[in-house]
């Protein structure tokens, strides 16, 4: 089972920034081969563009005049204007590539690319709302959550059946998005409409980011929108087992992520997702809490832990760099990687960029970036790259305690990958900000050899080890503060 290495772009900045370079309009039907040579080199095998599809101008109003806004677009472009700002690309009023990014055709084009270098492509999917332009709001304001009256979180709309109170998109515990209409998932009419847009949006790629996908589950959404009237009973399936079905009855194989909180990532695997966001991993890297690490990963199910996308930023998380200190960022780094399930990197974390940029901007201030965390990130990818992470078997191992008053065990993540019948790969981190000591309990090969030779693949340093050792105590590790290391074991030659 391969497992994914996803990389998220920004596409308008990131189109915006090759334009630059190259003193000439670049869209998706022109971005330069080396580009696509980088990708492959860094071993992605999914690349997701943010933000392809269409928004419009009365979206975009109400991120001009938001005064939270205005504050995070100074903090990440100092010195910025209006004709900077574009509509949230979760405001969508189109599901199709404007002109301006390169059109369907400029789409299609990328994704042979992508294809012509063993890549696959993943789109944006939002379901739980619309943007303010889009033309249902006046051709089929059905679909939306309305109220009788004036009520909080909605705003008037008039159709050509009269006024309408319709609501802003939301979830249950935030300010609604006002820049967006709330789509009615208790209506069948609407699920019917929405699945449709789904498997459009799936002739044009590979697999899809699915917005808060939580939010459109029976139980969340009669609970966020019990004030509000519906006029159809509750519905006697979900929406996602319905419309990935569906999906897939046309694209064997199409990708599923799900941005999803809550707890309710095993529910959304249930239902056809091939992956869920595993957000208490990342709450619990950046908060420094390795034990509770631990716990979560030890405590998660086979399957659960092989359906997770491992990260350590994106579009709505701060800059990791600009949380961890170098030691620490490497240790998560390999963590997220070495783990099986997706693996998750944003554009700009292989730089050390710190600034993060509202979703809202067109533009981007150029960073320099970090020259450690650059040659880091590469010597991670490139060691991953020679080794059976993310192909292979793996298994999340328990360390044991190196001695009995030592509860250092307790910081370790260990993860041995087998590639083949003889060799296999043990991923190392240690979380804690100090020496910690463990025994890696190994699952050797059985009758493959007396000694065992061992290579960091992230250093110089070689070990032999002898087989009974191995298998009576496990292997003694000894990490300083946010050690990492990638030991590939090999037979020793002439000792089987």
């Amino acid at each position: 089972m391969l497992h994914p290495l996803l990389y998220e772009i920004n596409t308008r900045c990131w189109l915006r920034d090759l334009s630059d370079d190259a003193g000439h309009a670049i869209t998706l039907e022109n971005v330069p081969d080396a580009e696509f040579i980088k990708w492959q080199q860094l071993g992605f095998t999914h690349i997701w563009l943010m933000g392809v599809w269409t928004s419009g101008s009365r979206a975009r109003a109400q991120a001009l005049k938001s005064p939270g806004l205005a504050q995070a677009f100074s903090e990440a472009l100092p010195g910025w204007t209006e004709s900077d700002v574009a509509a949230s690309p979760y405001a969508i009023s189109a599901y199709q590539v404007p002109a301006s990014l390169g059109g369907e055709q400029g789409l299609k084009r990328f994704r042979r690319k992508l294809r012509d270098a063993g890549l696959k492509l993943l789109l944006d999917f939002v379901p739980n709302h619309l943007g303010l332009d889009h033309p249902w709001l006046n051709d089929r304001p059905e679909l939306f959550v309305q109220a009788p009256k004036p009520a909080a979180d909605t705003f008037t709309q008039t159709t050509a059946n009269g006024l309408k109170y319709l609501a802003h998109g939301k979830d249950p515990y935030c300010p609604a998005w006002n820049d967006t209409v709330q789509l009615d998932y208790r209506r069948s009419e609407t699920r019917a409409a929405m699945s449709v847009v789904l498997q459009g949006v799936a002739e044009l790629c590979d697999g899809v980011r699915c917005d808060m996908a939580m939010l459109l589950l029976n139980e969340v959404f009669a609970n966020t929108w019990k004030q509000f009237p519906s006029l159809e009973p509750e519905p006697k399936t979900e929406f996602w087992s319905d419309a990935i079905t569906a999906v897939r009855r046309g694209h064997a194989g199409f990708l599923f992520l799900a941005e999803v909180y809550w707890g309710l990532e095993s529910r959304l695997q249930s239902l056809g997702f091939d992956y869920t966001y595993d957000k208490t991993l990342y709450d619990r890297m950046v908060s420094g809490e390795p034990g509770a690490v631990q716990r979560h990963l030890l405590g998660l199910a086979p399957g659960l832990l092989a359906g997770s996308a491992h990260f350590l930023e994106n579009h709505d998380e701060p800059r990791i760099a600009s949380l961890l200190a170098v030691a620490a960022h490497r240790a998560a780094a390999l963590l997220i990687l070495g783990l099986p399930g997706m693996r998750f990197l944003h554009e700009g974390q292989l730089c050390g960029f710190r600034r993060r940029l509202p979703v809202q901007l067109a533009r981007r201030m150029r960073e320099e970036g970090n020259s450690e965390i650059g040659k880091m990130y590469n010597k991670l990818l490139a060691a991953i790259h020679r080794s059976a992470i993310g192909q292979g078997t793996p298994t999340l191992l328990v360390p044991n305690q190196a001695w009995s008053d030592n509860p250092t065990g307790q910081h370790f993540i260990l993860i041995q990958w087998t590639g083949s019948a003889t060799s296999f790969d043990l991923v190392v981190v240690n979380l804690a900000p100090h020496h910690s000591q463990c025994y890696a309990p190994l699952k050797l090969p059985a009758g493959v050899t007396t000694w065992w030779t061992l290579k960091d693949l992230l250093g110089e340093d070689r070990f032999v080890r002898n087989n009974d050792d191995l298998n009576r105590q496990g292997l003694y590790l000894d990490l300083p503060a946010h050690g990492a290391q990638i030991l590939h074991f090999e037979p020793m030659a002439g000792g089987a």
